[in-house]
């Protein structure tokens, strides 16, 4: 029952972060990507630092941390901490700024959602090679996986050949580098509590964009109001109650389930954009998309064989 809960909670969670993607294409057509993501990162680490208070409070009470720790520990803890926000922040910056600028720039004839969810999601699959560079052995399935991503990727971006690839694709993958990246450096920290970590990346995320907007875009009041339900959705919905979501589900679901489960943002995404935006995919790019699908469930399979290995992280 237990195992149920929590693939309700992650399925949730994939809903909201798929459906973000919507959000993000609507804000594209007024606000600028280093605007935006300054204001969804501020508007996270605002509220995930509201749900940090009352939670550490009542986790000190009921644990007794201050008579425990020495004070040693607590520099320790707090340098982790803020060592762990600013590398994960400035990847995340990354990440969310190459992903935004490549919805921003897709034509009105791309379905800029579904394109954006999917190529996104290849992250999975660099994940499970990247294994192979950290000393691990490569899986034959990952191998597989791979491949097939790869051919999804080609009729997904390529049905006219190389004329049929937009520079949002490219951005697009680039971002899945950086979430794969983003990935590897979590799990480098992955001592420090998720939670904080996370308002720790969404705040030096928020500063950095805003400083980039700044400088390159003379970001606009009125237009981040008029866009304030885009905001909102994707700075409280997506940063905040899909991470907690995530990290509640992934408390009961096994690790595997729980990557096949988060994996389903790609297709939510794709539904979403067909559903609110009128977005169409063509039957070529439809069969690419499954692929991609299939790949990142492949990549999962090895995780499957060890139980014992944790699921990545999504927190954006």
């Amino acid at each position: 029952m237990k195992h149920v809960k929590g693939s309700v909670f992650l399925l949730i969670a994939a809903f909201i972060w798929g459906t973000a993607f919507v959000a993000q294409t609507s804000a594209a057509d007024s606000i600028k990507p280093f605007t935006f993501n300054t204001a969804r990162s501020l508007v996270g680490a605002a509220f995930l630092a509201v749900l940090i208070g009352p939670r550490e409070l009542m986790r000190r009470r009921k644990s007794g941390e201050n008579g425990t720790l020495s004070e040693e520990d607590r520099k320790r803890k707090r340098r982790r901490l803020l060592q762990g926000g600013a590398l994960c922040g400035v990847v995340l910056f990354f990440a969310m700024n190459f992903q935004q600028m490549g919805i921003s720039i897709y034509p009105e004839e791309a379905a800029a959602s579904g394109r954006a969810g999917f190529l996104t999601a290849t992250y999975v699959v660099m994940v499970a090679l990247c294994a192979r560079f950290t000393g691990k052995k490569l899986h034959p399935m990952v191998a597989v996986a791979t491949l097939v991503c790869v051919g999804g990727m080609y009729l997904l971006c390529m049905g006219g050949g190389l004329s049929g690839i937009y520079m949002g694709d490219v951005l697009e993958l680039i971002c899945a580098v950086c979430f794969t990246a983003h990935i590897l450096v979590i799990d480098h920290f992955s001592d420090v509590e998720s939670m904080k970590l996370c308002c720790g990346q969404f705040l030096v995320a928020g500063i950095m964009s805003a400083i980039a907007a700044f400088l390159t875009e003379s970001p606009d009041m009125g237009l981040l109001w008029n866009a304030w339900f885009p905001i909102f959705y994707v700075g409280v919905m997506s940063s905040g109650i899909a991470y907690t979501l995530q990290m509640v589900g992934q408390k009961y679901a096994p690790p595997t389930v729980a990557c096949i489960v988060m994996s389903l943002e790609s297709v939510f995404a794709a539904l979403a954009g067909w559903v609110i935006l009128t977005e169409r995919l063509s039957f070529r790019e439809l069969i690419g998309c499954i692929l991609v699908f299939g790949a990142v469930i492949l990549a999962q399979v090895p995780q499957f064989l060890h139980k014992s290995e944790q699921a990545p992280q999504r927190t954006s």
